[in-house]
């Protein structure tokens, strides 16, 4: 079986990670799976001092070998192991997901295409250009309403990080991307291409 790589990637909140959830979803698991990049953060408990104080939109915080190394298996047809990071004692938990190769794989996350070893394993990648009011307001309603965040915590984590990260990392990756969408609540066409595409690969 043929493994086609896909990567997903653009700010958080951009929309890539219901995008890749509503193809996987159309495609079917059977079919598709993703790897989502939150897995791959290394050991932060070292530098942990309270909410927000962790950098995780920083390249440095993520173990972009392994997530390559899991790439190169599956591609040749072999099981993964993937890791399990936990975000209240930020460290990598003992036990692991086992996932077999599927004929699609997306690859979910904000410096995906960042790394060089990452992109090197990608066969496409796919960049959600988003407004940055739009990207904040996603990210205030998703850590305030899911993840028990404060409005004041969120404003500062994203003023300290997530902006300034995203602006010297993340949005320089834009270049690496065969496809940007421009995503501003609404992308169903580029689903529907993108679904038809990959339902058509042998």
């Amino acid at each position: 079986m043929s493994v086609y790589i896909i990567g997903v990637a653009g700010g958080s909140g951009s929309g890539k990670t219901h995008f890749a959830k509503q193809l996987q979803e159309q495609l079917g698991d059977d079919n598709c799976m993703i790897l989502y990049q939150d897995n791959y953060y290394i050991d932060q408990s070292h530098r942990f001092e309270g909410c927000g104080s962790v950098n995780f939109d920083h390249p440095d915080s993520l173990d972009f070998s392994l997530l390559a190394a899991g790439l190169r298996k599956l591609k040749k047809g072999h099981d993964i192991e993937i890791p399990i990071y936990d975000f209240v004692t930020h460290t990598r938990r003992p036990e692991t997901i086992k996932s077999s190769p599927k004929k699609i794989v997306l690859v979910d996350g904000i410096l995906i295409l960042h790394s060089n070893e990452v992109r090197a394993e990608l066969d496409e990648a796919v960049f959600f250009d988003t407004p940055e009011e739009l990207r904040y307001q996603r990210r205030l309603h998703r850590d305030v309403n899911e993840r028990g965040r404060t409005p004041e915590g969120v404003q500062r984590q994203f003023e300290l990080h997530v902006r300034p990260m995203h602006n010297q990392f993340v949005e320089p990756s834009k270049n690496f991307a065969e496809t940007v969408i421009k995503d501003l609540g609404e992308y169903s066409e580029a689903l529907k291409f993108f679904c038809q595409k990959l339902s058509a690969l042998n």
